[in-house]
């Protein structure tokens, strides 16, 4: 009777991190071997098989057509393996691993994740904050929150929101920028990491997309939130990011001219995973709880412009 894995199940595993991450020195991490060792699993699973896995480029190791094919099965298939283990072991069902960029844990989730544990005592939520894109099969995490287009391989994608963005600024200069025409005029912030679209927001104010802005320089985005409440110039940012700031009055939107834009806040998870009990009541909270604050931005700015009135 022929053998149904000819290949050893950690030089499977070597081949599905390799595939996915283009490079020997993941594997060699994850499966706690060197990266001589990961190379050894490659070329013997290659002579078995007889047949390339892999072209080698300058841009790292690429999965050659045949592999790309069954990539996404073998990636599923470690999945479940990994998940019926925590499932039998009873394994961190009381832990949430949350990998999360800068902006999203300290303008948003960081002021609610409380919520969420008083809604779920028995649950732990932990928080990864980096800008890397981690790897989302890990079996130490559970998920991630990306923003971007939603369109990242290996991964299914939920849109959370923060498709909406505009300026904000400082109270202190809302004198100085009457028209979006003064943004020609006032400090506008670069945020160097950012993918909003300055272009796409002042065609929509009716000015010319290629008008020059000049400010200040940030490579961090949190840092460049904080330049905007400091008064340091204007700051294009996702409504969702600045209903705290704007409803407690660090901030201020001075054209309340808001763009739909291609990019938004997803929830991320390894597709084909089995998504246990403890995702799912995230995955519910957040669906209640994103709207709910952007709504309680709107209730109480609807409230002071009522009391403006009176």
């Amino acid at each position: 009777m022929s053998n149904p894995f000819p290949i050893p199940l950690n030089a499977l595993r070597a081949i599905e991190i390799v595939a996915r991450r283009g490079a020997l020195a993941p594997a060699a991490e994850e499966l706690g071997v060197t990266i001589g060792a990961v190379s050894q699993h490659l070329r013997r699973a290659e002579d078995r098989l007889g047949m390339e896995l892999f072209a080698r480029t300058a841009q790292g190791l690429k999965p050659l057509p045949a592999l790309a094919q069954v990539l996404p099965q073998l990636s599923a298939g470690f999945a479940q393996l990994q998940d019926g283990l925590a499932g039998l072991t009873g394994a961190h069902e009381g832990v949430l691993n949350v990998t999360v960029g800068s902006v999203f844990a300290s303008r948003w989730l960081i002021w609610r994740v409380n919520k969420f544990s008083t809604l779920h005592p028995g649950l732990e939520v932990r928080l990864t904050v980096t800008a890397a894109m981690l790897d989302l099969g890990r079996p130490d995490i559970d998920c991630g929150i990306r923003y971007g287009d939603g369109d990242w391989p290996g991964t299914a994608v939920t849109l959370i929101g923060g498709r909406q963005f505009q300026p904000v600024c400082s109270p202190l200069l809302l004198d100085r920028v009457k028209s979006p025409a003064d943004l020609a005029r006032v400090p506008v912030i670069e945020d160097r990491t950012s993918m909003l679209d300055w272009p796409a927001w002042l065609a929509k104010a009716g000015l010319d997309p290629a008008m020059a802005l000049h400010g200040p320089l940030y490579s961090d985005a949190s840092l460049a939130f904080d330049a905007a409440i400091a008064g340091q110039g204007v700051l294009l940012a996702a409504d969702m990011m600045t209903a705290d700031a704007v409803s407690d009055g660090r901030l201020v939107r001075p054209f309340d001219c808001p763009v739909e834009g291609a990019h938004g806040y997803f929830l991320a998870t390894a597709r084909g995973r089995r998504e246990a009990r403890k995702l799912t009541l995230f995955r519910q909270w957040l669906a209640e709880e994103v709207p709910a604050s952007v709504l309680g931005y709107v209730h109480q700015n609807s409230l002071i412009a009522a009391g403006s009135q009176t």
